[in-house]
């Protein structure tokens, strides 16, 4: 990892990071009580992790994603993806305000694409952007 990918993302980790890392975790909790949606939980877990953590990470789309990934992903945006969603405009908003926190704000923006629909992506390393292995 690079030193600059180390700074941006602890200062993520305190200016909004942690806020959003635990609103995925508390969807990822709601979803593991309840048996059903499990899936949904281990994905909103991933995806909390890739918050706390995003500099020098990307998501991409996994090729083996189908049918289920897309039923699930609309269930998953009932349910959690729009207050997540809602979640990173509204954490944005106070980051534009300042003059250091426009990069953030605007990181944040770029993350409300996979709080609406995590299903049938995978987190990569920035130097794997298409998902080689």
């Amino acid at each position: 990892m690079k030193l600059i990918d180390f700074v941006l993302n602890v200062l993520w980790l305190v200016f909004c990071g942690i806020w959003m890392a635990i609103g995925y975790a508390i969807a990822g909790i709601v979803c593991c009580v309840l048996i059903v949606t499990i899936p949904f939980g281990i994905a909103s877990f991933r995806i909390a992790g890739y918050i706390l953590w995003p500099f020098g990470r990307t998501t991409v789309e996994r090729p083996d994603a189908g049918a289920g990934s897309c039923v699930g992903n609309v269930i998953w945006f009932v349910f959690a993806g729009w207050w997540l969603a809602i979640g990173h405009l509204v954490t944005s908003i106070p980051l534009f305000l300042s003059i250091i926190g426009i990069p953030f704000g605007w990181a944040n923006l770029k993350m409300i694409p996979i709080s609406l629909m995590p299903l049938g992506r995978e987190v990569v390393p920035t130097g794997e952007r298409f998902g080689g292995r």
